[in-house]
């Protein structure tokens, strides 16, 4: 398969075994910064609501008081168009208002993105660890859903005009975490997206149900599965985890974290011990998963007294090691850009740990037909058999 411009074929110096291609641009020095935009509306006529009332009230997870200040006398924000700022002007109903969060340099994410399936209805990619999926938080544009933007992709014309609903670029339908590496799968079309997301949906309703480890044979439209590199020996070489998964308060987080919650919900996981390493005190272990709850994977094994290896932010039980005080977000403490800064504390976007998506079976969203993907395996998570046989191939 001939590689388009901007590709690189495998080869030397190319993606390993598996790959077809592989793509990607280098990331610019800063981003495009992002815009808020709110209509205000008063709920009360005879109540006054500044400027900063509403940013500092509405916004308080995103910056301290302080911040919000900063940022209108910056003139950042406008009032049906206009710069204001003076944080103390009166909004009157229905004023329009745009905060611009100024261009900043993210942080350090790969961007080389190895394609392992591709056809005309979805592509599967090996996502390396480091490089978020969507945009979210400090990654706005050093993401995948980027790089698959950027990229010109190309779709014969006969099948251009059969297939009216291709887009105009391939989208995830599901997620990795930043840290997690392996395969990511990726719609072409609207009727795909539709389909592959049912299947991922199918899966987080099945999990709902009470199923015992026989049932993890039937037959389902796409079966996803993990290697993972986690502490301690297990002792029983199949584990089936099903505690639920909910959002907790977690200094730093507004939104919450995800950990171990009694009243969250449904999530089911399949562990299956592949190698154990002694010496180490380290298990090497398959995971087959159901649902696809948020960090999943990571808080199952840590459930059941087995955190990922060097996982910064899960530990025993499947709640955060560190929960400190809320003592970094006073409003005397804002970064350069009037947010709050960094927590001190790990962040679930934080990597280390050893998580790969390995291989995935699926029904084919318009043929119907089962595929199987597999993303090559980093070395740490191969067994011993498999990192002689890789020697072997690579030794000729």
């Amino acid at each position: 398969m001939a590689a388009a411009a901007g590709e690189t074929p495998v080869g030397d110096g190319a993606p390993p075994p598996g790959a077809l291609y592989s793509f990607g641009a280098l990331w610019p020095e800063l981003n495009q910064g992002l815009t808020y935009t709110d209509t205000f509306r008063c709920a009360d006529a005879d109540a006054a609501t500044t400027l900063i009332e509403f940013y500092s009230t509405k916004y308080k997870s995103s910056a301290p008081l302080p911040g919000w200040i900063k940022r209108i006398r910056n003139g950042q924000i406008t009032v049906d168009g206009e710069v204001v700022t003076d944080p103390d002007v009166t909004l009157g109903d229905g004023s329009k208002l745009v905060y611009h969060r100024f261009p900043w340099q993210e942080p350090f994410a790969p961007y080389l993105l190895e394609v392992l399936y591709e056809d005309d209805d979805m592509v599967a990619l090996n996502k390396p660890s480091g490089l978020q999926v969507l945009p979210k938080g400090l990654f706005q544009q050093r993401t995948v859903l980027a790089q698959l933007q950027l990229k010109d992709w190309k779709m014969a014309s006969s099948c251009r005009s059969k297939r009216k609903d291709v887009q105009s670029h391939p989208v995830p339908v599901h997620r990795l975490g930043r840290g997690t590496s392996g395969l990511l799968l990726c719609a072409k079309t609207k009727i795909a997206k539709v389909q592959l997301a049912s299947y991922f949906a199918e899966g987080a309703i099945n999990a709902a149900k009470k199923r015992d480890k026989s049932e993890f044979s039937e037959e389902r439209k796409i079966s996803k599965f993990y290697r993972a590199l986690v502490t301690g020996i297990l002792d029983d070489d199949e584990v089936v985890v099903t505690q639920p998964i909910g959002l907790v308060h977690y200094p730093g987080v507004a939104e919450g974290l995800y950990a171990a919650c009694s009243s969250g919900k449904p999530a089911m996981s399949k562990v299956c011990v592949l190698e154990r390493l002694a010496h180490q005190n380290h298990t090497l272990v398959q995971v087959e998963i159901h649902s696809g709850r948020p960090h999943q994977i990571r808080i199952h094994l840590a459930y059941i007294g087995h955190p990922l290896v060097d996982d910064p932010l899960y530990g025993i039980g499947g709640h955060p090691k560190f929960v400190e005080p809320e003592s970094t977000g006073t409003d005397s403490s804002f970064a350069s850009d009037g947010g709050y800064e960094r927590p001190l504390q790990p962040v679930p976007g934080d990597c280390g740990y050893h998580l790969h998506a390995h291989w995935l079976v699926l029904c084919h969203p318009t043929t119907n037909k089962m595929v199987k993907i597999t993303a090559p395996l980093p070395q740490i998570l191969q067994t011993r058999e498999e990192r002689r046989a890789t020697a072997e191939q690579i030794g000729g």
